[in-house]
């Protein structure tokens, strides 16, 4: 699988009006930025992609868990209402303040790819770490990228 595919999924969240500004740190072995872009992440086998982006639009500090798993159910309402199918969204904590973590499928060209993305806020902006591979990939770096984003990526 070429780093292209991963990356023509997530173009589902550029429709989204979103726009690279700061530099993700990707902590895994392999790894290494797509054309010298700090922004996105392709494992040395190119069958998982990583892309933080950053949106123009306005995002809430969610203080409580409460907060964020009625703004995680409305978020799923929003994309399965898109060209997208199994989503499913949880809020995650990330030191004291809470995000939500999105994950769904997505068709292109024939090939299903499913995607994990992380919305979170930064100074009230929001900010996503999206990752991606094709449906059945089977990969090491499959799962060492959700665990990343389940995890550590803030």
């Amino acid at each position: 699988m070429s780093a292209r595919t991963p990356l023509a999924i997530l173009m589902t969240a550029a429709a989204l009006g979103i726009s690279p500004v700061q530099a993700l740190i990707v902590p895994m072995p392999g790894w290494t930025p797509v054309a010298g872009n700090a922004n996105e992440w392709v494992d040395d086998a190119g069958a998982c992609l990583l892309r933080e982006e950053k949106h123009g639009q306005a995002f809430p500090t969610f203080k409580t868990q409460d907060q964020a798993r009625s703004f995680a159910l409305k978020l799923q309402s929003k994309l399965s209402a898109r060209k997208v199918r199994e989503v499913v969204t949880q809020p995650v904590d990330r030191a004291g303040a809470w995000s939500i973590l999105a994950s769904y499928s997505y068709e292109e060209s024939g090939v299903t790819y499913r995607i994990s993305q992380l919305y979170l806020s930064d100074s009230g902006i929001l900010r996503t770490v999206t990752g991606s591979s094709a449906e059945f990939e089977g990969s090491p770096c499959v799962n060492a990228m959700r665990e990343f984003l389940r995890y550590l990526a803030d």
